[in-house]
C-alpha cells in the first residue's frame, strides 16, 4: 500500500528556494526513478541547479520539470512481473542529453530506466548514442537478460547491422564485446515510441487480467542485522570471540 501521507508530502511540497533544497527533492524523486519514464530528461533542469557552475534561477522549464515530478511521484502506475518462457523487449531511445530505455515482454511495461549523460558523451554520433542506449539496457537489467533471448527495437536504421559493420572504433568494439555475452536481436521500429506510451497508456488504465504490482516498495535493510544475529547464536563463533578475548 502507498502511504497516504507520504503522498500528500510530495503534493504539498513547496517550491525549493535554494540548492540545498532542490538536492533535496531531486534526491527522493531519483529513489523511484526506476518507475518514472524518461526520469532524466524530465528532472534534467532541476539537477543543473544544483551544479555549482550554474547560478541558481528558477525558471519556467525547472517549474514544469518541479510540478511534473510531483505529479508522477503520486500516481501509482503499475508494472507487470516478468514472466517465465516469455522473451523480453527492449524500446531504446538516445538524445544528445539522455539514454532512455523501456523493459517489456509483449505489452506488458517491466520497467524503465534512465541515464543523463556526461557532457564528453553528449558529442558523440548518433549511432553511438543510440548503441550505448542498448548497451545501457543490457547492463541495468543483466539480471533478467543474462542467457535469455531478447529483443532491442530502436529507430535507428544502421543499428539492426550492428552486428556486421566493419572499421568499428574502439568504443563501439568495447561495446561489441559485451552484446556478444546477450541472446540479443536488434530490429528498427520507427514508432517504437509510441508502442511504448500505448503500453503504458493501457496500463495506467487498469489492471489487465494477469494481475499486476504496485510501484511502491518499501525495502528494509534487515539482512545484515539477520547476520550479526545468528553469528551471537553461533556455537562455533561464540568459542572464537572468547578465545580472541583471551
Amino acid at each position: 500500500m502507498v502511504d497516504p501521507q507520504k503522498i500528500e508530502m510530495v503534493k504539498n511540497w513547496v517550491r525549493p528556494s535554494s540548492v540545498t533544497k532542490v538536492r533535496s527533492f531531486v534526491g527522493l524523486a531519483s529513489y523511484y526513478l526506476g518507475f518514472v519514464k524518461n526520469f532524466d530528461s524530465i528532472a534534467i533542469h532541476l539537477a543543473n541547479l544544483t551544479k555549482k557552475e550554474i547560478p541558481f534561477e528558477w525558471t519556467e522549464k525547472c517549474e514544469e520539470s518541479f510540478q511534473k515530478l510531483k505529479i508522477l511521484l503520486t500516481t501509482t502506475p503499475i508494472l507487470a512481473l516478468p514472466v517465465e518462457g516469455k522473451y523480453f523487449i527492449i524500446y531504446c531511445d538516445a538524445s544528445h542529453f539522455c539514454l532512455g530505455v523501456v523493459l517489456m515482454y509483449d505489452k506488458n511495461i517491466i520497467a524503465y530506466a534512465s541515464h543523463q549523460l556526461k557532457v564528453h558523451r553528449r558529442n558523440y554520433p548518433t549511432h553511438d548514442l543510440e548503441l550505448a542506449a542498448v548497451v545501457f539496457a543490457l547492463k541495468i537489467w543483466r539480471h533478467y537478460l543474462y542467457g535469455v533471448k531478447c529483443e532491442v527495437f530502436t529507430d535507428h536504421l544502421l543499428l539492426q547491422h550492428v552486428f556486421t559493420l566493419k572499421d568499428l572504433n574502439w568504443r563501439q568494439q568495447r561495446w561489441m564485446e559485451l552484446l556478444k555475452d546477450y541472446d540479443v536481436t536488434i530490429q528498427y521500429h520507427p514508432g517504437k515510441a509510441n508502442v511504448a506510451v500505448d503500453a503504458f497508456s493501457q496500463i495506467m488504465l487498469g489492471i489487465s487480467e494477469r494481475g499486476g504490482v504496485l510501484t511502491s516498495i518499501e525495502v528494509r535493510a534487515t539482512f545484515i542485522d539477520e547476520i550479526k544475529t545468528k553469528q551471537f547464536e553461533d556455537e562455533n563463533l561464540e568459542e572464537l570471540r572468547k578465545k580472541i578475548a583471551i
